[in-house]
């Protein structure tokens, strides 16, 4: 078996969807230009670029150093290797007539190549800020549906043996309940991959409401619910055949549930490592 084909410089395409909406909007623009021309954009100039995207020059320059990119010329490069490697397409897309082997590697490739896309987009100062928020909250909620609902009751159980006071609603019924009570020392954590899941944006307008902080943890940098909430955690991976509601968008949420659980108990070291060995006898001495 051959090895991961796995990007560890997530590509030109996860970059831009990460910082979309804070692109200015001549930004944009240049955005859609090589969307809709990636195969061409490679043999263009930037100057070309420019007037083909009615921009300029300046604000290809600009684009190309928010992306990550020491020039044009290097996210020529780098877009190069993205759009024409025959293996770019190996990494999630399970056909017809593929054996047991080749759907294990595109599994694992596919679900490796989320956490590596979502350290990259998920922003140093929202975390902290989510941190800070979840630190100091009295209560702390999280919503979710479907598969995004799965990874709201591991944040709770997670919480729950550091003994930080939490509850997970999966029920758009008890998430709204629950929601219109809250209070400003409350936060709320919404989890929807595609960041418009209707019953979750219900919740988190009746918590937004009621004062409590919302944290959001989304694969969508422009959708509703980064726009309601306060603090967005974002997340990279894709869906495809076989793959909606995907593994690996599931595996991208609990990294960032972990990474926060973490964080949260560093701060409170020594009680929350207290409380965790509590917890672990608790349901030892139950099983016994």
């Amino acid at each position: 078996m051959s090895e991961l084909n796995i990007n560890t410089n997530p590509g030109f395409f996860t970059r831009s969807n990460a910082v979309k909406s804070k692109l200015r909007d001549s930004e944009k623009k240049i955005i859609e230009f090589i969307e809709q021309n990636q195969e061409e954009i490679i043999h263009l100039s930037i100057t070309e670029v420019a007037e083909r995207s009615e921009t300029s020059e300046s604000s290809v320059v600009r684009l190309c150093k928010r992306l990550g990119y020491k020039g044009f010329q290097d996210l020529k490069i780098n877009l190069a290797k993205e759009v024409i490697a025959p293996e770019k397409q190996i990494l999630e897309v399970i056909e017809k007539g593929d054996d047991l082997v080749t759907i294990k590697k595109k599994i694992f490739q596919s679900n490796i190549q989320a956490l590596y896309d979502t350290i990259e987009v998920c922003n140093d100062d929202e975390i902290r800020k989510a941190v800070e928020a979840i630190s100091k909250a009295r209560l702390i909620e999280f919503y979710g549906t479907g598969g995004s609902g799965t990874v709201a009751l591991d944040a709770h159980h997670k919480l729950l043996k550091l003994g930080i006071k939490s509850f997970a609603y999966n029920d758009p019924v008890l998430q709204a309940m629950s929601a219109s009570v809250l209070t400003n020392e409350d936060v709320v954590i919404g989890i929807s991959h595609t960041g418009s899941n209707t019953d979750v944006l219900a919740a988190l307008k009746l918590a937004k409401e009621a004062g409590a902080t919302l944290i959001c943890i989304t694969n969508s940098s422009k959708s509703p619910i980064t726009n309601i909430s306060d603090i967005v955690l974002q997340s990279a991976s894709k869906e495809s055949l076989f793959r909606t509601d995907a593994f690996s968008s599931r595996i991208a949420q609990l990294t960032i549930i972990d990474l926060l659980v973490a964080a949260v108990a560093n701060q409170q070291y020594e009680l929350c490592y207290s409380n965790i060995q509590k917890t672990r006898r608790s349901t030892i001495d139950k099983k016994l």
